[in-house]
């Protein structure tokens, strides 16, 4: 699990630095340029949503793939899933409007609203590079090999903080570019992060060990397989992203001041979650790996193994929120002092100290989560994270729309609300129907003369 989930974990948390740097050198500039990246770099990645799950489920069909012994499919899951990314790139551009009118439905100030839709329209047009990005990497996560998508990361990320400090300020002779300078930076950063993937995707000995010219094609099967069993974590993936977009929104709908300190209380949550991400991978390449080779005992031990690593990660972050939240809302604060920023530190803080309750209970839920899917449980996971994202934006929006309740208050009320969708999850995962499922058979021994033609799986 540390072999496979800790690269992972590293990756993720490159990301994170990446869209937090984004985030942290803008809010020299102001909290609406702050603002602006959050709301941008969220509705262009709800956007994408979709198919990075569905292209994302690739890392459990290679898992599995390759614990049944089927190397073949391994590369013919990724080229399906590339098929998917450039297909899926025109009908995220032609829903670039839909962002636009989404960005003045909430109401956005119109210090955020300019610089919100620049820094939405650059992202937006690189999308297929994240999304070809996706795909390639869930090779690497699925054959157990993160160690290559935690170089690809860190390339990226180096890339991308460097050309931010110079892009967003104006260094080296370079001029200014602010808002804009940090997309470019991001995009510069992805592409980077592509290319390492690629370099290592199409070496000589991976061309070899897996087929993968032969794999260069449409393959019905597979690709019939990844959308049946993928299409639920797209949508899963795009309505919770939705949900969050629009819980977002709600805050910033408040004015300003709720607007900066719910973008702070995000950035942080963000580190409290997106590297446990990689520990979900981890769990779901191993379980997946372990189902397709009919082992459910050893796919039980990985996951305690995830919680283990998950835990210890999140035990720093609980100290962190419980215990410094005032030094961590000040990292944002602005080189010249700022009322708005002024107005919403108490409230930031706040939301950060009440986020320490439940910063363990996302280590369980996020391995959980990933060992039902690596076992192949995702129209049930799906249904499950759904119902919580809406459940909590529903809530929200008549708390803050309807009742006139205080952002504290609200937010309150969404801890609480996480904490118990959490305790199903994990119920779901005790109850042990997982074990019974099957996704792909091992490899057949082949008569000679006789062809194999795959059967239908369940």
């Amino acid at each position: 699990m540390v072999a496979i989930a800790l690269p992972m974990v590293v990756s993720a948390s490159c990301d994170t630095i990446m869209v937090f740097t984004d985030r942290l050198f803008l809010s020299r500039l102001g909290p609406e340029m702050m603002n602006a990246a959050m709301g941008g770099g969220l509705t262009s990645f709800m956007m994408m949503s979709f198919f990075l799950g569905l292209t994302g489920y690739s890392t459990a069909l290679v898992a599995q793939y390759l614990g049944a012994g089927r190397k073949r499919n391994c590369a013919g899951v990724i080229s399906q899933a590339a098929i998917i990314s450039l297909a899926a790139y025109p009908i995220i551009l032609a829903l670039r409007p839909l962002g636009h009118m989404l960005f003045e439905a909430a109401g956005t100030a119109p210090s955020q609203l300019v610089p919100q839709k620049l820094y939405f329209n650059i992202l937006l047009w690189a999308s297929v590079i994240g999304l070809l990005r996706n795909s390639i990497s869930s090779f690497f996560s699925g054959t157990g090999r993160t160690a290559v998508v935690m170089a690809s990361s860190l390339t990226a990320m180096v890339v991308n903080v460097c050309l931010n400090y110079v892009l967003i300020y104006g260094k080296f002779g370079v001029p200014a570019m602010g808002i804009r300078g940090a997309a470019y930076g991001t995009v510069a950063g992805g592409l980077c992060g592509l290319a390492v993937l690629a370099a290592v995707y199409f070496s000589k000995e991976n061309l070899k060990e897996f087929h993968i010219p032969e794999a260069l094609r449409f393959d019905r099967a597979v690709m019939k397989k990844l959308l049946r069993l993928g299409s639920s974590v797209g949508a899963e993936m795009f309505l919770n992203i939705l949900a969050f977009n629009t819980m977002v929104f709600i805050f910033y709908s408040r004015g300003p001041v709720t607007a900066t300190a719910a973008t702070v209380m995000f950035n942080w949550d963000m580190v409290s979650f997106v590297p446990l991400i990689g520990v979900e991978i981890g769990v779901t390449s191993l379980v997946g790996r372990c189902m397709g080779a009919g082992d459910p005992a050893t796919a039980q031990r990985s996951v305690q193994s995830g919680l283990k690593l998950g835990l210890a990660y999140s035990a720093v972050i609980l100290v962190l929120f419980a215990g410094f939240p005032g030094m961590l809302v000040k990292v944002f604060r602005p080189e010249v002092a700022d009322n708005i920023f002024a107005a919403a530190e108490p409230t930031a803080v706040f939301m950060v100290r009440l986020a320490s309750l439940y910063v363990l209970v996302e280590a369980l839920l996020v391995v959980y989560i990933g060992a039902l899917r690596g076992a192949g449980d995702t129209l049930w996971a799906m249904g499950m994270s759904v119902t919580m994202h809406w459940a909590s934006a529903g809530v929200l929006a008549l708390m803050l729309s309807t009742a006139g309740a205080t952002a504290e208050t609200a937010w309150t009320v969404m801890v609480a609300m996480f904490i118990l969708f959490s305790g199903i999850v994990i119920m779901r995962y005790r109850s042990g129907k997982w074990k019974s499922i099957k996704v792909v058979h091992p490899e057949p021994v082949l008569i000679p003369g006789e062809s194999f033609h795959e059967t239908p799986d369940i």
